[in-house]
């Protein structure tokens, strides 16, 4: 568990809460960002660095493994910001949005 978050367990049960910025932010995230936040779990490991390598080759002509459906340059951008606000608050974003009911 990081700073941001706390538990509970006052009748057994595990309930996750987060600082009320990283709350705020997950309930915002667009199916986009969370499709994201699933990719980088599922496919690359849950590596930032490896799903932008994979969008770069893509740009580039190169084998790639995922094909996605919305244009690289802004995907990138999702990426970056997401990448950003995990490293800034020091949460894991699939995380809060599987603790939230989001996902």
């Amino acid at each position: 568990m990081t700073g941001n978050e706390q538990s509970s367990e006052g009748d057994g049960s595990r309930e996750a809460s987060y600082a009320p910025e990283v709350e705020a932010f997950a309930r915002a995230l667009s199916r986009d960002d969370r499709t994201f936040l699933v990719l980088r779990d599922e496919l690359y490991a849950g590596r930032w660095e490896d799903v932008e390598a994979d969008l770069r080759a893509r740009l580039d002509g190169k084998p790639f493994i995922f094909q996605l459906a919305t244009r690289i340059e802004e995907d990138l951008e999702r990426i970056e910001r997401l990448r950003r606000f995990e490293s800034e608050h020091g949460v894991d974003l699939r995380a809060v949005i599987r603790a939230l009911g989001l996902e």
